[in-house]
């Protein structure tokens, strides 16, 4: 069972990532300049739950400026797979670190401290 209070806390990280990234759309939205250059990452996973994946992919599309295009599901040694549309992907393995981050956050709700010694 999920801890209600780690709950709690990825929501307000979360809100957190959403104003940011609205903000930046914003900028863009109302300055000249557009500074967007849009592309589609491959990001394998490490949630493996059907929940950690579905909170994943959903925290990426109600975040401006991402969206979850695609899912390819776990197939023998390959990990699940997200398609992500990320309309600031001039430096594709930031954007890459942001997911990581935000899969940390992920599975640390959904895991609970010390995750990552447990996980294989």
């Amino acid at each position: 069972m999920i801890n209600p209070v780690r709950v709690a806390g990825y929501s307000v990280w979360l809100a957190v990532e959403i104003v940011k990234g609205a903000l930046a759309v914003a900028q863009d939205a109302v300055l000249p300049g557009v500074d967007m250059q849009p592309a589609i990452l491959e990001l394998p996973l490490r949630c493996s739950t059907d929940l950690e994946i579905s909170v994943m992919a959903s925290s990426i599309t109600i975040t401006p400026g991402t969206i979850t295009v695609g899912i390819a599901s776990a197939a023998g040694q390959t990990p699940p797979t997200l398609y992500v549309h990320a309309i600031y992907a001039d430096r594709p393995e930031e954007v890459r670190a942001a997911l990581r981050d935000m899969e940390d956050h992920v599975l640390g709700m959904t895991r609970g401290p010390g995750w990552e010694r447990r996980a294989s």
